[in-house]
């Protein structure tokens, strides 16, 4: 019982010195608060601006960091228009934390990016079909044959389409993801600076 006492002791004493500090936990706790906010602001529900002005001058840099952490990770390539509504909204949000007008240049200039994107990523869908059309009409013949009846086949059912298209696809992503990197890079500089 002594050498669980002392062993008791031992641990009392070196625990005593590290103490809670409340200021950081509190700014831990606004951090969190901040992404919460960011996820109701993507979802419509409320004013960043507004949310971020009503803490004190003490909170407000923990509950910007906590907003631009979720908000900037949603800048990515869209897979459609109904993502190119969220980008810009996530951008919206980034320029009511960072709060400068160089960052809503660059943001337009990225929206415009996401643009041709879709637009290009629109043609080389076609284009990819296209190119593999006669491939996937003489399986449809030989399967045709084989069936004894007529055979239609989605191009995403076959593997050969699919690691074409795929093939075809990452190439295009990979150009616009380092124009994408690059911005992110570009917008953590100016909330640092901020």
């Amino acid at each position: 019982m002594g050498v669980i006492k002392t062993a008791l002791e031992i641990a009392l004493e070196k625990t005593e010195q590290v103490k809670g500090d409340k200021s950081s936990i509190g700014l831990f706790e606004t951090k969190q608060r901040g992404k919460k906010l960011a996820n109701a602001f993507l979802s419509g529900e409320l004013d960043l601006a507004g949310e971020i002005k009503s803490v004190s001058a003490e909170e407000r840099e923990s509950l910007k960091q906590g907003i631009f952490d979720v908000l900037i990770t949603q800048i990515a390539l869209p897979a459609g228009k109904d993502d190119e509504k969220r980008i810009e909204k996530a951008g919206k949000g980034i320029q009511a934390v960072i709060g400068t007008n160089e960052f809503s240049e660059m943001y337009k200039q990225l929206v415009q990016v996401f643009g041709r994107y879709l637009e290009e990523a629109a043609h080389y869908e076609q284009a990819i079909s296209q190119q593999y059309a006669p491939k996937l009409r003489q399986k449809e013949e030989e399967l045709s044959r084989r069936m004894g009846r007529e055979v239609r086949i989605d191009p995403f059912q076959d593997p050969e389409f699919v690691a074409f298209y795929n093939q075809h696809m990452t190439a295009l992503k990979s150009n616009y993801e380092a124009v994408i990197e690059q911005a992110k890079a570009e917008a953590r500089r100016m909330f640092e600076g901020d």
